[in-house]
């Protein structure tokens, strides 16, 4: 094995640190060879609480990889899925009266909309920036319109930006640890990145992801990542429901979840199996009772999340594509359902379940994109096989 082709992950989510070491094999295969999850420590709502924490859990972790792997990391890929995080859309704009687009017109509208974030936040760290839409007398081009003719040119944008004291302190903990940042990803533009590549190159559409105790909503146009929410609710409070009207604990009632049957016409008279009261005095539950009670909340959440969700509304005319995701500690068939029978009929949606994601796919994305960079981002860290139009916007960044 090439140690030198080794590459140092770690995934930051609401949980968990995830460390992971990826190789491409001999036929440019990606290939996940060590992972560990350890508990999350020193971060709370979503930022670093204790440096001593988050540095002693990342070193004593770091240390058992290289000893393990008889290898010493200096570099390593960030990927963020807990911290807050602004989403930013700005057009710019070149009167061209006739002439060309030039390379000089959208070099002169890239650096000017940087400029702009970076002047106007100057507390913030741009982290990907993404060429979202060309238009061309106001119709869309697919590529770079370099050398069509026209008279207006408009170019939009999309930032992901991080809190500039949250990025200096990641760099800080991991300078201690001896270790470089290669490149920080934002875990849902993997996953939209990943869908996108595994439905025919789809490139747009909404991704909701359903945790224990939070949510997440983000919306994907044009290949870029354009949004995101978080929300501090998840299927959790659904089975709080259950419990407060049942009086049952929540290990039953995700083990009656996990066995009922989904169907809309539940009858009046078919109860919970007394299977589940082995350790309990047995009552008369029915289950047409568990499904209003999860009906009602689901729907609620959905208002909140995506139905009467202002900063979505104008992206629901945009795509009817919806991708669906439960966490695996919490999803069942039963939940699944209620929640795809509740987008479809409400908003007309086209919901798309997603199931088991892969680490070694999302790794390999991931890969992808810090080694070739991604199609729509317009400044990559690029390696030597790259496109002109990749060529192009590292030399206009550097």
């Amino acid at each position: 094995m090439n140690k030198d082709s080794l590459i140092l992950f770690l995934e930051i989510n609401n949980l968990n640190y995830i460390f992971f070491v990826g190789k491409n094999d001999e036929e440019n295969n990606f290939q996940i060879i060590f992972k560990q999850e350890v508990p999350l420590a020193g971060i709370e709502d979503d930022k670093i609480s204790s440096l001593e924490k988050v540095f002693s859990t990342i070193k004593q972790n770091l240390y058992l990889i290289e000893q393990k792997l008889e290898h010493t990391f200096n570099e390593i890929v960030l990927i963020l899925d807990n911290f807050n995080l602004t989403f930013l859309n700005l057009t710019g704009y070149k009167k061209l009266n006739g002439s060309q687009v030039l390379r000089e017109n959208i070099i002169y509208i890239l650096n000017t909309l940087k400029s702009r974030v970076v002047e106007t936040d100057k507390k913030k760290n741009i982290l990907h920036i993404f060429n979202s839409k060309f238009y061309l007398d106001k119709k869309k081009i697919e590529n770079l319109p370099i050398g069509l003719f026209g008279d207006f040119y408009s170019h939009e944008l999309s930032f992901v930006l991080i809190n500039k004291n949250d990025y200096s302190n990641l760099e800080n903990v991991l300078d201690k640890c001896g270790l470089q940042i290669k490149k920080i990803l934002v875990k849902s533009f993997i996953s939209g990145a990943l869908t996108s590549n595994n439905n025919k190159n789809l490139d747009t559409f909404f991704y909701l992801k359903i945790n224990e105790n939070n949510s997440k909503l983000f919306y994907y146009e044009n290949n870029c990542i354009k949004s995101e929410q978080n929300f501090k609710f998840g299927a959790d409070i659904v089975i709080k429901d259950i419990s407060k009207i049942t009086y049952l604990n929540f290990d039953t009632i995700k083990m009656i979840l996990k066995q009922m049957e989904f169907k809309e016409n539940i009858k009046e008279d078919e109860l919970i199996d007394k299977f589940f009261f082995r350790k309990i005095d047995y009552r008369k539950i029915k289950k047409k009772l568990i499904y209003d009670i999860a009906l009602a909340r689901i729907e609620e959440m959905l208002k909140i999340i995506l139905f009467k969700n202002i900063n979505y509304i104008n992206y629901n005319k945009m795509s009817k594509n919806i991708f669906f995701e439960i966490d695996d500690r919490v999803t069942n068939n039963f939940l699944e359902k209620i929640f795809k029978m509740e987008i479809s009929n409400k908003n007309s949606f086209k919901v798309n379940i997603i199931k088991n994601t892969s680490y070694d796919r999302m790794l390999q994305t991931a890969y992808e994109i810090v080694h070739f960079g991604w199609k729509k981002e317009a400044i990559p860290i690029i390696h030597p096989k790259i496109s002109l139009t990749k060529r192009f916007f590292e030399a206009i960044f550097g």
